[in-house]
């Protein structure tokens, strides 16, 4: 495994971009689908027992992107310093820098969980759901908070991996991870044999199991030195400057998660008002949002990695490269994955529910944002580059303006003038995307990123 990984390693820093890009963002792309399947396969089987059922799950959703700010910040610092110090070749810098995220990843995956635990009802009263939807969203949410421990180390496992190059692993990880969740969401919903039939929290069950092996895995192989990262013993001492050190970095990408999560939570606020159909619609579009995003997470992820492995090998225009050739790729992507979307709306709709007023107001999401995905691409690839280098700051500012300054105030204003009403708030989404991508792409191209210190 570690002939492997050093292998890889060489690949990202002297390989053609393009086979290294595609060498590294396949297994990420592959771990995502895996990863968005497990949240998938609980809509599939929750869409069963009806639109309050998907609305609860829809709305929990929301909320646990709000408890998770930490997470995307911490993965920003996590893969910065370790593909930094293994594209220098300081291996046990890099395994230092890992072992003192995961201790980060314990401290605020713990805090999530007590944080969301015993505020669940005000929540639900914030996002302005009515009560039989709070009720069957109050337990799934409060199960799927104890597993905040969990999907905090799993995240920050597999961003100290991806970091020092190896992207197969993670996606090893969630393929088991998956297959226990596809075996335990029947079983602990509808209840099979001694299984008790628990609905919603079934599905919350499932998915806390299924992401307590995979933590487990991804933790036990680093410890076991199969990387090429090694969390031995003596590096587990808490090192106050190196944690400042990640957080520094990671701050902002949390900020940007905060901001993105709460913008979420507002949104669904402005789409609950028009009743438990227009939420189910939006969960379920939302859900097939982020598996059209996933090829851009993937190959913004390879480019972050891409970034930070080749700054520290001193090949700065290696990585503005590979960062646009990963951003072309990616909108060509967009371009096949959004004129599905528009052509098969209602079919895609029609998977989770057979409710016709969901099926509708969810077909017309989907046809007009679909669109805008392409523009994405440029905000997410080249912002994750941005991160890869330690550049956190600025993704973070481009992001508040186009969410806050444009995407929430917009929606409101459209909400109340646009004849369907709720067909405002798609074209809300859809313009805050194109802003996004613009801004992420002219500071980009500054260049001031290639000069980050981390």
């Amino acid at each position: 495994m570690k002939a492997a990984a050093s292998k890889r390693k060489h690949m990202i820093i002297d390989a053609h971009p393009s086979r290294a890009i595609l060498g590294l963002a396949t297994p990420m792309l592959v771990g995502a689908v895996l990863q968005n399947v497990q949240s998938l396969i609980d809509l599939f089987w929750v869409g069963r027992l009806g639109p309050q059922a998907v609305a609860a799950v829809a709305i929990s959703g929301t909320i646990l992107m709000v408890l998770f700010p930490m997470l995307m910040g911490l993965g920003a610092g996590t893969v910065a310093l370790v593909s930094r110090a293994v594209g220098g070749q300081r291996y046990d810098e890099a395994s230092h820098a890992a072992t003192q995220s995961l201790m980060l990843a314990f401290v605020f995956g713990g805090l999530s969980a007590l944080i969301g635990w015993y505020y669940t009802d005000e929540f639900f009263a914030l996002l302005g759901s009515g009560a039989e939807v709070a009720v069957e969203g109050r337990d799934y949410l409060r199960i799927t908070l104890l597993g905040s421990l969990t999907v905090f180390v799993l995240f920050m496992g597999n961003a100290a991996l991806q970091g020092a190059g190896d992207t197969l692993t993670p996606m090893y990880i969630m393929a088991v991870a998956n297959l226990l969740n596809i075996v335990l969401d029947p079983l602990f919903i509808f209840g099979v044999g001694p299984f008790p039939a628990l609905g919603v929290k079934g599905a919350a069950w499932a998915t806390l199991i299924a992401q307590g092996v995979a933590a487990g895995g991804a933790v036990f192989i680093l410890l076991s030195g199969r990387a090429q990262l090694h969390l031995r013993p003596r590096l587990w001492m808490p090192d106050l400057a190196l944690s400042w050190r990640i957080l520094r970095i990671g701050l902002p990408g949390s900020g940007q998660m905060l901001t993105r999560s709460l913008m979420s939570a507002v949104m669904m606020r402005i789409v609950a008002s028009f009743g438990t159909a227009a939420v189910a619609a939006y969960g379920i579009g939302m859900r097939y949002h982020m598996i059209v995003l996933m090829p851009a997470f993937a190959l913004g992820g390879a480019a972050a990695t891409m970034v930070g492995q080749n700054l520290g090998a001193g090949k700065p225009d290696r990585a503005h490269h590979a960062s646009w050739l990963a951003t072309f790729m990616d909108m060509a992507l967009m371009v096949v994955a959004s004129l599905a979307m528009i052509f098969f709306a209602q079919e895609l709709m029609q998977w989770f529910t057979d409710d016709p007023q969901v099926i509708a107001l969810g077909a017309r999401y989907l046809i007009i944002v679909s669109p805008f995905y392409i523009l994405a691409a440029l905000g997410i690839v080249l912002g994750r580059a941005l991160n890869g280098a330690g550049d956190s700051l600025a993704p973070m500012i481009c992001t508040v303006i186009s969410l806050w300054g444009l995407q929430v105030p917009l929606a409101i204003v459209l909400a109340r003038t646009w004849t369907p009403s709720l067909e405002g708030v798609w074209w809300a989404i859809g313009a805050s995307m194109t802003v996004h991508g613009l801004l992420i792409t002219a500071w980009f191209e500054t260049g001031r990123w290639r000069h980050k210190k981390v």
